[in-house]
């Protein structure tokens, strides 16, 4: 006998209604580039009160910078991985109908002596138009994009981007501004480092310094040294000693009051080390606040490691275990000349400062906390 039909059975259900996707209008999204000595990394973002809110990103490593150092010339392996990588972002650039972007271009592009032939096959191939900025610039954008985690008690502030061509590392006096001012004067830099005359309180640059070594330039250095630690050991003696002309260099400086935000993947990925993170999470990274004694034991970690133990490790990825020693060499360096337990690790950079300084000129950012 045939199973009784259930009532209600082949009643049809009441459809339900999913809300249309909301799509940002185009016209108020803005996109950032940022093409450097290993990686190209791109936002499309839009403006969402004092902030933005991303709607895509990408992110390659390319290593455009591969044997630069030894050549002087960008390789033609290295600008066609490039110029893949550009197709993508032109792709996503169309899809999104972005008309307001900046895209620079960093180290690698500075130093090589082929770069004006590589921008003019970028805009040939791809119809994307890098302009190659320099340091000061670099370094000012690094530093807006962290203004949020500047504390309150901060009255020494040194914002260090530690980039895979070179290290930019700027020493700000907030002494004289207001706690409650002290991130808008941050974001007030976007327009140059020396105050102009507005009214209102201003973030002092006491000096601000790019070295011509970051993680892949500094590992390049060093390549023919076979011993592990001794080449960690000649690599962060070697950046100290570009430092010299920095001129805090030879002040100490008293840990209270003082505050280090440092920008990178080294500064990200020896946190996710530190906190055990077998899979990255930006949440819990971005705003991180180590003491020089933490840094210290995950290097120390990855010293004894080795370099076949360091390939292994998940914390680290496979992406960047070939780099994160000189990375670190650089970051202790800095530590060992400036000790602190504020070490605020920001999972941002160039790109988050191109599109706050694109959307402050256009004055789409709501008055907030910057």
């Amino acid at each position: 006998m045939a199973p009784k039909r259930r009532n209600g059975a082949g009643a049809f259900l009441n459809p339900i209604e999913q809300p249309a996707p909301i799509y940002p209008d185009p016209a108020e999204l803005y996109a950032a580039l940022d093409l450097g000595t290993n990686s190209c990394r791109m936002l499309v973002a839009q403006p969402r009160g004092n902030q933005f809110h991303v709607v895509d990103s990408f992110s390659k490593s390319v290593q455009l910078g591969l044997g630069l150092e030894a050549s002087g010339r960008l390789s033609h392996s290295s600008m066609e991985r490039t110029v893949q990588a550009l197709r993508i972002c032109k792709k996503k650039l169309q899809h999104h109908k972005v008309r307001r972007m900046r895209l620079v271009a960093t180290e690698a592009c500075r130093r090589a002596d082929n770069a004006g032939d590589f921008i003019r096959y970028v805009r040939r191939e791809t119809g994307l138009s890098l302009s190659i900025i320099e340091p000061e610039e670099e370094a000012r954008l690094a530093v807006i994009s962290c203004a949020s985690l500047v504390s309150t008690k901060t009255e020494q502030l040194l914002v260090v981007d530690i980039g895979g061509g070179s290290t930019e590392l700027v020493w700000i006096d907030l002494s004289n501004v207001p706690q409650i001012d002290r991130a808008k004067a941050i974001m007030r830099l976007h327009t140059g480092f020396k105050p102009g005359d507005s009214p209102f309180p201003h973030a002092k640059v006491v000096d601000w310094i790019s070295v011509p070594l970051g993680v892949a330039t500094l590992r390049d250095q060093f390549n023919d040294v076979e011993d592990d630690a001794g080449r960690f050991a000649l690599m962060s003696w070697f950046f100290e000693e570009n430092l010299s002309s920095f001129s805090p260099y030879n002040s100490v400086q008293e840990k209270e009051g003082f505050q280090i935000i440092g920008t990178s993947g080294t500064v990200t990925t020896v946190a996710a080390s530190h906190l055990g993170l077998r899979r990255y999470e930006r949440n819990k990274v971005d705003g991180l606040r180590m003491t020089t004694e933490q840094v210290d034991k995950v290097i120390l970690n990855y010293l004894s490691l080795g370099p076949e133990g360091r390939r292994s490790d998940p914390r680290i990825g496979r992406d960047r275990h070939a780099l994160i020693m000189s990375g670190a060499a650089i970051l202790q360096a800095l530590l060992r000349v400036w000790p602190t337990d504020r070490l605020s690790v920001a999972d941002r950079g160039l790109r988050e400062g191109l599109l706050y300084a694109q959307m402050s000129a256009d004055g789409v950012l709501e008055d907030g906390p910057y």
